[in-house]
């Protein structure tokens, strides 16, 4: 019932019980708990004919339950938090180097910013009916568990176990991974929203995938799908963080770019860690600049973005390639390459082709789609959200 009016909007009782063939003391008992939880409110009136009383509309109440997003990569931690009215609540990133701390560092850290967050949307009157972490590596999502996460060099952490622990809320928390919540945030409201067969591609230190097939991600039997990080593209290549040799990240990840076009200011400087945003800023001054060997760089990535992405629209046949993190602020500079190298490697020619474009997420589509899996939480058992969680006047 939360879910067809979240679909549909406001409804009266009548038209919920005709719409959902619920009898309508049925109707009835879900809306009262419904109210209780701080999901539904009461609205509006409605004449629905010319005699007769008018009806009250029932309608969500988006703005006193939230979903918090979390993420945790090789140089930052970020936060994003909104209602469910869509209302955004919480919006950070901060400069961490995640490569060079522990889990537990990680992780406290993490826990800090958790709270603080949580702390932010409850004074702006919502409170977080569930948490997502974005985690770059393999997840075992069921357990909430980092497998292996090799920018990080992470293994065997429990993450959501852990964290649900440091925070002692009683807030679910899961674990995915970080190209996996991008894939599905810009399904849902990204720039390519509502395209049934997508690829999308983060930018990160490294980088990875997430396929949506016929509107559904493509997870594969043990979730492990959409490792494009890792295809091997040059076995004689530099060593990844995975161990192996010539993986696509290698070639494409903002590690690889800072390498070629400032390699002074490569990620084993030592030194703090600064934001992705900062490193790409110097980037594309030089670029800006004119400088040769910055271009030379671009068309490098590029060209390997190209090759990398034949393989994929050969497997999976997407209408659309997303490019987001780093990627999207760069698109200028490495798409006419990276769609003049596709163009020519699909074996399917014109009948294959699809294009190339840059996600307007950016950064933020991990964490994005995290808060958008803690919000399905919600809609798909709205007894998660405590009777509790309705706030009162005073606090909004």
């Amino acid at each position: 019932m939360l879910r067809h009016l979240q679909d549909q909007g406001p409804r009266s009782r009548a038209d919920v019980a005709v719409e959902t063939r619920l009898s309508k003391a049925t109707v009835s008992s879900l809306v009262a708990e419904l109210v209780n939880r701080g999901l539904v409110r009461e609205g509006a009136l409605r004449q629905e004919g010319a005699i007769g009383r008018p009806a009250r509309l029932l309608e969500v109440d988006g703005s006193r339950v939230g979903a918090l997003g979390l993420e945790v990569n090789v140089d930052y931690i970020a936060a994003f938090g909104r209602d469910l009215g869509g209302q955004i609540l919480v919006e950070r990133r901060i400069a961490f180097d995640a490569m060079n701390a522990t889990p537990d560092e990680a992780l406290s850290r993490l826990a800090v910013i958790t709270r603080e967050a949580l702390a932010e949307m409850t004074r702006r009157g919502a409170v977080a009916a569930g948490v997502t972490v974005a985690i770059p590596g393999l997840i075992d999502v069921a357990r909430g568990h980092v497998l292996l996460a090799p920018n990080l060099g992470w293994r065997e952490v429990p993450v959501a176990a852990r964290l649900a622990a440091e925070l002692d809320a009683g807030v679910p928390v899961r674990v995915d991974n970080d190209a996996n919540l991008s894939a599905l945030a810009e399904f849902r409201e990204g720039s390519a929203a509502g395209t049934a067969d997508l690829v999308y591609l983060t930018g990160e230190v490294g980088g990875g995938g997430g396929v949506i097939v016929g509107g559904r991600l493509l997870r594969g039997p043990d979730g492990f799908a959409g490792e494009v990080g890792h295809m091997s593209v040059d076995p004689t290549g530099i060593e990844c963080g995975c161990g192996r040799r010539g993986c696509w990240e290698t070639k494409v990840g903002l590690a690889a770019l800072v390498r070629l076009a400032t390699p002074d200011q490569g990620y084993a400087t030592p030194g703090p860690v600064p934001d992705p945003e900062v490193r790409l800023a110097g980037i594309l001054d030089l670029a800006a600049a004119g400088d040769q060997r910055t271009h030379l760089a671009f068309a490098e990535v590029g060209r390997w973005l190209g090759l990398g992405c034949s393989i994929l629209v050969n497997l999976f046949n997407p209408h659309v390639l997303v490019l987001g993190g780093y990627f999207a602020r760069v698109a200028e500079f490495v798409i006419p390459t990276a769609q003049a190298e596709l163009d020519r490697l699909v074996i399917a020619g014109q009948a294959g082709m699809c294009r190339i474009e840059a996600s307007t997420l950016g950064f933020e589509a991990a964490v994005r789609g995290g808060c958008g899996v803690a919000i399905e939480g919600v809609l798909e058992d709205p007894t998660s959200v405590p009777l509790v969680a309705v706030v009162s006047s005073e606090t909004r």
